[in-house]
């Protein structure tokens, strides 16, 4: 916390001195209408530049992180004008991997039982909202606030295939639906650049189906059924208590 408190304040004594939202050589310091932004986690540059404060000669590089603790998840914005943002959030991930000449075990007693097995692995993750964000204030510090929904979806299969075995084993497709307002604010410490931190209370729904495994060994088939599952909340949050860095272009 220390470390955070010391690279605000070093930020605000650098660039205290543009009153008029324009950088010394003239460049606006507040994103302006039709600007689109990215975001990145900021934890891992607030510790970069906080251990070079206090002499950590063993330093991390900084690096580009999710925001709010969604994995995989891109964030962003577009301007609408000067005081409104349209937000968004993307994730379309689909992959298959293949391994051939396998070995498995099957009775668990740590020998092969099945040689020259093909395995294959299947699945896909879908993440997607949308959203829009006001403004408040003026100066640097701005306040805002808004509402935004995401959806998101998964599934994944792993089938084992040779001469005398087929196995497909299908995990539950997953569901989930998060509607919430939020509040919270962004301090634009070099020209369209910022850290920004929020609150939020909404209504967050998850539901994942049945797994299913059908074995089909020297001529027998067997079906086995998992049991499903969901969860309701109504809640406050605080969107993954992350900090995050914003660049607008």
């Amino acid at each position: 916390m220390k470390k955070g408190l010391l690279i605000v304040a070093m930020m605000i004594g650098v660039t205290a001195s543009a009153q008029d939202m324009n950088s010394k050589k003239g460049t606006p310091i507040l994103p302006e209408s039709g600007d689109w932004s990215i975001g990145i986690g900021a934890s891992s540059s607030l510790n970069y530049f906080g251990n070079l404060l206090n002499g950590n000669v063993d330093n991390s590089a900084m690096s580009f992180d999710w925001t709010n603790g969604n994995e995989n998840v891109i964030t962003g914005k577009m301007m609408k004008d000067a005081n409104t943002a349209y937000r968004a959030k993307v994730r379309l991930g689909f992959g298959s991997t293949t391994a051939d000449n396998q070995s498995v075990d099957l009775d668990g007693d740590g020998a092969a039982d099945i040689d020259s097995v093909e395995i294959k692995n299947g699945g896909s993750n879908i993440n997607l909202g949308a959203g829009i964000q006001m403004y408040r204030g003026k100066g640097r510090v701005r306040g805002f606030y808004g509402a935004e929904a995401n959806i998101g979806l998964g599934s994944s299969k792993e089938t084992w295939t040779a001469t005398d075995l087929s196995v497909e084993a299908k995990d539950g497709s997953t569901f989930n639906l998060g509607v919430r307002g939020f509040i919270g604010v962004e301090y634009f410490f070099a020209p369209k650049m910022s850290l920004s931190g929020e609150f939020g209370w909404g209504l967050g729904l998850s539901s994942t189906g049945a797994s299913e495994t059908t074995v089909t060994f020297a001529g027998t088939t067997t079906t086995t059924k998992g049991g499903k599952s969901s969860s309701f909340g109504l809640d406050t949050d605080n969107a993954g208590a992350a900090i995050n860095l914003n660049f607008y272009f």
